[in-house]
This record gives C-alpha cells, sequence and structure tokens, in this order.
C-alpha cells in the first residue's frame, strides 16, 4: 500500500485519481479518434488541397496553387442556382417525410395488433431493395404510359397522357419515396421509447386523448422527430441519382454539378471544391440543428 497517497490532503488525491481516470479514458477513445482523423479527417483535408490545385485539362491535374476554382464557384450564378434548387428540393421532401412519416409510426408504435411484427417487416422491406431500383420505378408509375396515366385514361378521365416526369414535382417524389423509411425508423423508435403510464396519468387527470399527445407524446418523441429531419435532409442533400433519373435539364441538384465535373468534365479541382460548399452548408445546418435542438437529443433519438 503506498503510504504517500494517504499523506496527501483529500483533493489532491481525488484530483489525482481524476486524472488518471481521464488518461484513462483518452487511452480507451485512441483508436476511435485514430480512426475518426484517418477516414474523416484526411479525406477531407486532401479535398481541400485539392481544390487549389490548378486543372490542365483533359483530367490532368497539376499541383499548382490557384484561387481560380473558388473564384468560379462564387462568381458563377449556375452554382448557386444548383446550391439553391439542392437546399429547397431536401428541405421540401423532408417536411413531406415528417408529415407522413409521423402519423404511421404513431399507428406503428401504439397499435395492439398481434402480429406487429409483420409492420416492422413492412418498415425495413424498402431496405432490402435496391435505391436505384425503387427510383427507376418511378418512371413505370408517373411516366406517359406508366399506371397512373394508364389508370385515368381507362376510366376516361383524361384524353391524353399527362406529363409528371422530368420536372421538380417528380424529383420530390422519389427524395420521399428513398427518405420516408428512415423518418418513419426514427420517430418509431422514439415512440416506442416512452413511458406508456405516463399516457394513462394525463387521460386520468382529464385530458383528452389529443392534449394527451400533445402534452406527452409529441414533446417526448421530439428527439426521433429531430433526428429524423437532420437525417432525412442530409441525405436529400447529398443525392444526385435521384434528380438524374426523374428530374430534367434544369431539375439539377448540388449532387449533380459534383457528378458533371468528375465524369463530363473531368475536373478533379472543381468537383472538390464543390464538395467542400455542400460539406461546409451540410455542417452549418448541422450546427444549427445543434444550437437549438442539442445534438444530445439526437444521439437520443438513436439510442432509444
Amino acid at each position: 500500500m503506498d503510504t504517500h497517497a494517504h499523506s496527501l490532503p483529500p483533493t489532491a488525491a481525488s484530483r489525482r485519481r481524476r486524472g488518471a481516470s481521464g488518461a484513462h479514458r483518452g487511452w480507451l477513445l485512441a483508436p476511435s479518434i485514430a480512426l475518426l482523423g484517418l477516414f474523416v479527417i484526411v479525406p477531407i483535408a486532401v479535398m481541400l488541397l485539392y481544390s487549389f490545385f490548378t486543372d490542365a485539362g483533359a483530367g490532368v491535374v497539376k499541383p499548382v496553387l490557384t484561387g481560380e476554382n473558388w473564384a468560379e464557384l462564387f462568381s458563377d450564378p449556375y452554382y448557386r442556382l444548383g446550391l439553391w434548387q439542392t437546399l429547397r428540393v431536401a428541405g421540401g421532401a423532408t417536411v413531406l417525410c415528417a408529415m407522413l412519416g409521423y402519423p404511421a409510426s404513431y399507428v406503428l408504435a401504439m397499435t395492439r395488433f398481434r402480429h406487429k411484427w409483420i409492420l416492422v417487416l413492412l418498415l425495413f422491406l424498402p431496405f432490402w431493395i435496391s435505391f436505384i431500383i425503387r427510383t427507376m420505378s418511378w418512371v413505370d408509375v408517373l411516366g406517359t404510359q406508366g399506371a397512373i396515366n394508364t389508370l385515368l385514361r381507362g376510366l376516361h378521365l383524361i384524353s391524353r397522357p399527362m406529363s409528371m416526369l422530368y420536372d421538380e414535382a417528380a424529383v420530390t417524389v422519389g427524395m420521399v419515396h428513398f427518405l420516408l423509411p428512415y423518418m418513419i425508423l426514427n420517430i418509431w423508435v422514439s415512440l416506442e421509447g416512452i413511458d406508456r403510464n405516463l399516457i394513462l396519468a394525463a387521460r386520468t387527470l382529464g385530458c383528452t386523448p389529443w392534449r394527451a399527445f400533445l402534452e406527452v407524446t409529441l414533446p417526448l418523441s421530439l428527439p426521433g422527430l429531430g433526428a429524423g429531419l437532420l437525417l432525412c435532409f442530409v441525405l436529400a442533400s447529398g443525392s444526385y441519382l435521384t434528380a438524374a433519373i426523374l428530374g430534367g435539364p434544369a431539375n439539377f441538384m448540388f449532387g449533380n454539378l459534383i457528378y458533371d465535373a468528375l465524369n463530363s468534365e473531368l475536373s478533379w479541382p472543381m468537383a472538390a471544391t464543390l464538395s467542400i460548399i455542400l460539406l461546409t452548408v451540410l455542417g452549418v445546418v448541422t450546427a444549427i440543428y445543434a444550437r437549438f435542438m442539442g445534438l444530445g437529443q439526437l444521439y437520443e433519438g438513436f439510442s432509444r
């Protein structure tokens, strides 16, 4: 036994133990921090460096630092239009997912159906189908020879096919189809974690079902709703395939600009510049969420 430790004042001993505990936690976190730096920080740093390289054309990149890529980004209104359309479509699709997803999540969480696992299976079923196949299926639904036009013409409600593809509405529908399971899953997990006795207590104290929902269920489910909103918005903002398949030439998103810079223009520095801008914008959105909602609620929504 260390007699010197017993001779220390209690405050110094406790401070010493806290220091040792902190060092121990630091060593435990070291592998995670190293992986985070290797697979997140380093690629972002390389991409940022690439954004200042010189594009010599035909896919040739010269390691000569220049600000031409950034100057083009901020001076060309085409990129600002792409960013605005991305935020608008992603925001609209996210709001629609919340409006459609919350009632579905509530029914799934509160149902007394004996075989509830079937409903949960239906929730996870879209994750088993390729995202490309799910997106392409809307061409057969919204196209001029698709299911909707065929049904309406068969009922003699229209004389010629309606144009429902290759516009912003079609892109939004595809986005909602892609994002809705994520929204339902986050809200459902949050609703499942609510103690039903709290709802019963509210009803016992005189609350109507609607009042009990507003006073108890909705506030307690906000972590899941917030997590779903943030996740859906980030996924929608970074998507490019939905707009490429269901949108027209004017319905591009920022992801399409990055894709074109890589595959059509073969400009790695410009693609890196656009990627950094999109990453920054989504980082700002996450910071705003953390400021008003708190990342603790986000973690709580995922952990329940």
